[in-house]
């Protein structure tokens, strides 16, 4: 999902550069925390209702799109 671009904004002066959902103070690493901890998409937009589930998948394809960049090695 390229268009994670159209959703998710680094501004330095929002959330001190942190990657936000466009038009709210909710970094993306609040969303993949919540997707962590277990939560659906579904309790996710219905704890902050300024969410869609098109903003939690481009949260989640921003998430894949930086780890393909980076180079990680598990734990042993």
């Amino acid at each position: 999902m390229e268009k994670w671009r159209e959703r998710i904004v680094i501004d330095p002066r929002i959330c001190h550069g942190k990657p936000c959902i466009r038009g709210t103070r909710i970094m993306v690493s609040v969303i993949l925390d919540n997707l962590a901890e277990g939560w659906t998409p579904e309790e996710i937009v219905a704890e902050y209702p300024p969410l869609t589930i098109e903003d939690i998948q481009a949260a989640i394809a921003y998430a894949a799109d930086l780890v393909r960049e980076e180079e990680l090695t598990p734990l042993r």
